[in-house]
């Protein structure tokens, strides 16, 4: 089986996220002739514009045999892994043995394989890992800076911190050639809302800007002082350049103990994410051809295991060390991100 460059291996490539950097890697001009292995429980979609250097699987990332398959592929070893694959905030939280095995147990298989195969290579497979602000709980400082001690109070954000454990240990010892990215909350995603506890902050936003009615299960009303409940956001445009951006970042620049970066993003609150849907969107057309106030298709129903879980989460990083590294945020805040997401809806994108 032959190494070659360029080689690009994305696990959970069928989500929304994982999707996104499929293409946004075969788009970038810094990975010429670009070959990729997209990889998921249901088969993913080839990017556009792709001349058969595109393979797409369905895989059980739970079962070694086939983790082992996504490398030794006639494409051969990938020179880059992105590890995207996982049970979501609340479906982990839900389902615990479950999230152990997908979260945990598959990454270190990925892992493993990673070490295996990267021996015969010229250098360490990059190993490019999505974490999460899920990392962190409990008392924290009004700013996390990358010294703030990582304390997760939910199942997903512990099998986050876990991998990121494994990674950086397989990063000291040559085995792979990590690069973790500690994201913020992703909006507006879109497609079909996510088993995340943080979906609802997208679906305030997609589904009333579609003439769909969603629930937000924080507070009761629009009058809830919950409302002010803070968050970190980052749109999924600039996630996804951040994440191309780390496969470029080289070795030197990351200091020397830990491989993990809390990637950029800016700090709103559910109150300013429906006062920019508002702003956005004003009145709606639904199907029926009833034109509405945006804001009536939203029901409140406060769920408060959902509302624990995003209040441990941090709303205010300092992005300087992120911005060392090259990485960039979100510009326009709230309002900017909702604005891009109604372009996207106008072209057919979301």
């Amino acid at each position: 089986m032959s190494t070659s460059k360029n080689i690009v291996l994305v696990t959970g490539a069928a989500g929304f996220l994982g999707s996104l950097v499929a293409q946004a890697i075969q788009d970038d001009p810094q990975t010429p002739n670009v070959h990729l292995i997209l990889a998921d429980i249901v088969e993913p979609t080839a990017p556009s514009n792709t001349s058969g250097n595109v393979i797409t699987l369905k895989v059980d990332l739970t079962e070694q045999s086939d983790i082992e398959k996504l490398f030794e592929t006639k494409l051969g070893i990938p020179d880059t892994v992105y590890c995207m694959h996982g049970i979501m905030s609340r479906g982990s939280e839900d389902n615990f043995d479950l999230g152990l095995k997908v979260n945990i147990d598959s990454v270190r298989g990925l892992l493993q394989a990673a070490r295996k195969y990267g021996q015969s290579a010229e250098n360490s497979i990059k190993f490019i890992f999505t974490s999460s602000l899920a990392v962190y709980g409990g008392p924290l400082p009004d700013v996390v800076v990358p010294s703030t001690i990582a304390t997760p109070e939910g199942a997903y954000g512990m099998a986050k911190l876990c991998c990121e454990f494994f990674i950086n240990e397989y990063t000291r010892r040559g085995f792979v050639n990590g690069r973790i990215l500690r994201l913020p909350t992703i909006a507006v995603r879109g497609g079909a809302p996510a088993a995340a506890s943080s979906s609802f902050i997208s679906g305030i936003i997609r589904e009333p800007m579609k003439g769909l009615p969603t629930v937000c299960p924080i507070g009761n009303s629009l009058d809830s002082p919950e409302l002010d409940l803070a968050l970190w956001i980052s749109s999924p445009r600039t996630v996804v350049r951040n994440l191309v951006i780390a496969k470029h970042i080289p070795d030197n620049k990351f200091v020397t103990h830990t491989r993990v970066v809390c990637a950029p993003g800016f700090t709103t609150t559910v109150r300013e994410e429906l006062e920019a849907l508002r702003a956005v969107s004003g009145n709606v057309m639904l199907q029926s051809g009833k034109e509405v106030d945006v804001l009536e298709l939203i029901e409140f129903k406060d769920d408060p295991t959902n509302r624990r879980i995003v209040a441990s989460w941090p709303a205010r990083f300092d992005n300087s060390y992120a911005f060392d590294l090259g990485l960039v945020v979100d510009e326009g805040g709230m309002i900017g991100v909702v604005e891009e997401f109604k372009r996207e809806l106008e072209r057919g994108r979301t």
